[in-house]
């Protein structure tokens, strides 16, 4: 029988890498997130820096409660403020016990709009003395960079706070600060909201992704059509806010809805920071909370 001769090397199969053939590429990396903003971008700043020519009254109106209205104009009032450094305050109008005061003022006095009322004539009167008059009856935010006029703890003061009263405290308002923001309350028909609305430059439409939320702001804007203030609406501003880490799934029909109805929609993100629901601070939230309060407020401000 033929002997079987052992294979030589050039019959054995190598791997091909070993056959001459070129190496394959590795794998591309992982795509990288980019890192989120922590920096306010600069044209933002500058959208909130432009001067506006007069004093200009923002409101923050929803007639439901917990939509972050109080949230809401202590934040958009402490980026405009730390952006302009000052000449922001803002106004708890809210007429059953709003915590404005409480959440976003110092302690250094106890005094709300109760004792302003108190001493309109005084304070009227102060002439070019009329911005120190002014402060002894307002708080600082916790990081000074906008003032506060508390609401009183004492729901009864809605009785004094008329029509004639709350256009006098709102004209020493503008008369001593660049923006006044205005947390209003929730009922549409008294004659403070009513007055606050037909008096303002700007409306922001607080609401959250829910459906209620949403219904509710979605009728107040209609009512406010029917009685003459379609222009107020189209130039209004909606601030959407998250409760909660994820978004949910209306927050784009929200958007999408909202965008139709008013001048702007912005959204701001959930924040750990304030889910306690005591103190705000605006150098406690993420920075990347702050940025989009930044840019939610130039959105506020754009076209005053």
């Amino acid at each position: 029988m033929p002997t079987q001769t052992p294979p030589s090397t050039t019959q054995i199969r190598r791997p091909p890498q070993q056959q001459g053939l070129p190496p394959q590429p590795p794998p591309p990396p992982p795509r990288q997130q980019p890192p989120p903003t922590t920096a306010p971008n600069p044209a933002t700043i500058q959208r909130l820096r432009r001067d506006l020519g007069r004093s200009k009254v923002v409101a923050f109106i929803n007639p439901k409660g917990g939509v972050h209205k109080t949230t809401a104009t202590v934040l958009a009032s402490a980026a405009m403020g730390a952006a302009r450094n000052g000449g922001v305050i803002a106004w708890d109008d809210n007429e059953l016990r709003g915590t404005l005061g409480l959440r976003a003022g110092s302690a250094r006095h106890g005094r709300t709009i109760r004792h302003l009322v108190e001493h309109l004539d005084q304070v009227e009167a102060a002439g070019v003395h009329l911005p120190e008059h002014l402060d002894e009856f307002l708080r600082h935010s916790s990081e000074g960079t906008f003032d506060v006029l508390a609401g009183d703890e004492d729901p009864k003061l809605q009785r004094q706070l008329d029509p004639t009263t709350v256009l006098r405290v709102l004209d020493i308002l503008t008369r001593t600060h660049q923006i006044v923001c205005i947390d209003t309350g929730n009922n549409v028909e008294s004659q403070n909201w009513r007055t606050v609305v037909g008096n303002v430059d700007r409306l922001v439409v607080t609401t959250v992704p829910r459906e209620d939320a949403a219904f509710s702001a979605d009728w107040m804007l209609d009512l406010l059509e029917e009685n003459g203030y379609g222009e107020l609406v189209r130039n209004a501003v909606t601030l959407l806010s998250m409760p909660t880490p994820n978004a949910g799934p209306l927050l784009t029909d929200l958007q999408r809805h909202f965008g139709t109805r008013t001048r702007a929609c912005a959204v701001v993100p959930y924040d750990p920071a304030l889910e306690a629901g005591s103190k705000i601070e605006f150098s406690a939230l993420r920075p990347d909370t702050r940025v989009a309060w930044f840019e939610a407020a130039a959105t506020i401000v754009d076209g005053l």
